[in-house]
């Protein structure tokens, strides 16, 4: 899979009904997953969207998700820049370079869902997301 890069936003639980809002304007295809898909058992938050998906017939991909309990939404900072791929030496260059005189705000490692996945923020105040998607065997 080629590298790809894409706006994701966050939501402070809204974030089903933008995604909603963005596949009736652009058409495609619309993944949603829950927290609780992923195990969270908490109803106020089990509901909440950890990673939708937009991919419009025209090319345009958006992701976004719900800010989990303890993150603070704030409007204008709510918007990263995320990579992905499965060019795993590729995806950690990037990582590497993009972190180096920044901070890291979740590790580079893997995760849940079996991908390594980290966040963290450039020298420009950027944030960046980089998601290595692990091959499926």
């Amino acid at each position: 899979m080629q590298t790809q890069l894409n706006p994701y936003v966050n939501y402070p639980g809204n974030a089903r009904g933008a995604m909603e809002l963005y596949h009736s304007v652009f058409g495609g295809d619309l993944t949603i997953a829950t927290f609780g898909e992923f195990g969270e058992t908490d109803p106020a938050v089990a509901d909440k969207v950890m990673h939708a998906l937009l991919r419009s017939p025209g090319g345009l991909t958006l992701m976004a998700s719900d800010l989990p309990p303890g993150l603070e939404h704030q409007p204008g900072t709510n918007i990263s820049i995320s990579l992905s791929g499965d060019d795993a030496d590729e995806l950690r260059g990037y990582w590497d370079k993009l972190s180096a005189g920044g901070s890291v705000t979740m590790p580079l490692e893997k995760q849940m869902w079996g991908d390594e996945f980290g966040m963290c923020v450039d020298p420009f105040g950027v944030q960046w997301m980089v998601n290595i998607t692990q091959a499926q065997g």
